[in-house]
């Protein structure tokens, strides 16, 4: 007999801790045990049992050995329906969003501002997928939080509208549309309509938009679902929150009522991020200077749009990673910084599917009109970009790239380090000398 995702939530409940994997067990939690590629997790529940979880939700009903061991028909769906009926209990705003770039920093920008007023719960690091939303879900504690910012990833079509039905959001947000996982979503037209889906969402409950009206395309994706119960504009001068971008060399700097405020963001594509926090802030009464208070402390980390100074140099990390759209901003925003020298260190932009020749060749033609003092290019697809940039250096490994940074010291030089997440370009760091 099936175990009900009522018992499960009876357990969760009782203060019972969520787990997903073995080497993170606490004391008397709940261990799902989750499927991959590679692995069944079926064959850890007792592992998990014995490094001290209460229970293990198991879809193998050959690995149950006593009670603890909790029988379902599949592990997944019921993490994700414990999480949908926590969900339910709640009170309070839950602010979802997505989109193909600057999610995640706009995700942070939010929860800091409105972190300034409320007792807030953001997603942690990149948390956004079919597994990481419920468990961002599991994790907001009714009895404490005020409000949640949840942030929804996608490669396909479909995985917005089942995270939405999961987060049950009040309030969403689409950052933007670019060119990413084009391979999943099959062109930038599937992109619009699987990001789309959690407007389709909105819409049908009357939640409200956040939608940022210099952007063309989003606009338009609105105007095409006109049920929201209100749509809130921003970065226009028509809209209530419009701050004056000043200076992003390198950082952004804004006006915002008479104003000057100083960030830790560089490229002006943040200042979109900006006023996305701005925006939701006013709408939940933060203060103008509560939320510019926010904005200007905010550091980023984890490897987008961080900042480390190595000796005489100046690198911009932002190795998080890279889509054809990302790229283009971040090459075209470092293009207009006032530095002495530049090099630019790029990586290969992954599931772009069969457009990754054409994309990799347009890069390389923004590239080429920049005019960088150097231009290292690596990983196999980057070899497409080499018809536009005869000066490149280009290497096909990771260690032929550390070898050539480590023999070629750089000095009073501005760095831009980019590329998609499996390159994981923040490893060249180490080897750009010391800090």
């Amino acid at each position: 007999m099936y175990t009900s995702t009522e018992t499960l939530y009876q357990l969760f409940s009782q203060g019972a801790k969520i787990s997903t994997d073995t080497r993170q067990i606490t004391p008397g939690c709940i261990f799902f045990a989750l499927k991959g590629d590679k692995f069944d997790g079926n064959q850890y529940a007792a592992d998990a049992l014995e490094k001290g979880a209460g229970y293990a939700v198991v879809d193998d009903e050959k690995v149950v050995a006593d009670k603890r061991f909790l029988l379902v028909e599949d592990v997944l769906s019921a993490l994700q329906d414990l999480a949908r009926h926590h969900r339910k209990t709640f009170t309070f705003p839950v602010i979802a969003l997505t989109g193909s770039n600057g999610k995640t920093t706009t995700k942070e920008l939010i929860a800091k501002v409105l972190s300034m007023k409320y007792n807030t719960y953001a997603t942690k690091g990149n948390l956004n997928n079919h597994i990481g939303v419920p468990l961002t879900i599991l994790s907001i504690d009714t009895a404490k939080h005020e409000i949640a910012v949840v942030e929804m990833g996608a490669n396909h079509q479909a995985e917005i509208a089942l995270l939405s039905s999961i987060a049950l959001p009040t309030h969403g947000l689409i950052t933007n549309i670019g060119k990413a996982h084009l391979e999943g979503f099959g062109g930038v037209a599937g992109i619009m309509k699987g990001k789309g889906e959690l407007f389709d969402f909105l819409s049908k409950k009357k939640g409200t938009v956040f939608v940022n009206s210099t952007d063309d395309t989003v606009m338009d994706m609105v105007s095409k679902r006109r049920a929201f119960g209100e749509i809130v504009f921003y970065c226009s001068e028509s809209s209530k929150v419009n701050p004056e971008l000043l200076q992003e060399n390198p950082f952004v700097i804004y006006k915002s009522n008479g104003k000057t405020i100083s960030t830790h963001l560089p490229g002006s594509y943040n200042y979109d991020n900006i006023c996305a926090a701005l925006a939701v802030g006013k709408h939940f009464k933060v203060s103008d200077e509560d939320a510019n208070e926010a904005v200007a402390s905010y550091q980023p980390d984890n490897n987008r749009s961080q900042i480390v100074k190595k000796g005489s140099n100046t690198i911009f990390m932002d190795a998080y990673n890279a889509n054809p759209s990302s790229m283009a901003a971040a090459v075209a925003s470092f293009g207009r910084m006032e530095a002495p020298r530049t090099m630019v260190i790029l990586g290969d932009m992954f599931e772009l599917g069969e457009a990754a020749p054409e994309e990799h060749l347009e890069l390389g033609k923004l590239i080429a009109a920049e005019k960088f003092d150097i231009v290292i290019l690596a990983g196999s697809l980057m070899q497409h970009a080499l018809p536009a940039l005869p000066k490149a250096y280009y290497f096909p490994d990771k260690f032929s790239l550390h070898n050539w940074v480590m023999d070629n010291p750089q000095e009073n030089t501005y760095i831009l380090i980019k590329g998609s997440r499996g390159m994981s370009l923040e490893t060249v760091l180490d080897r750009l000398g010391k800090s």
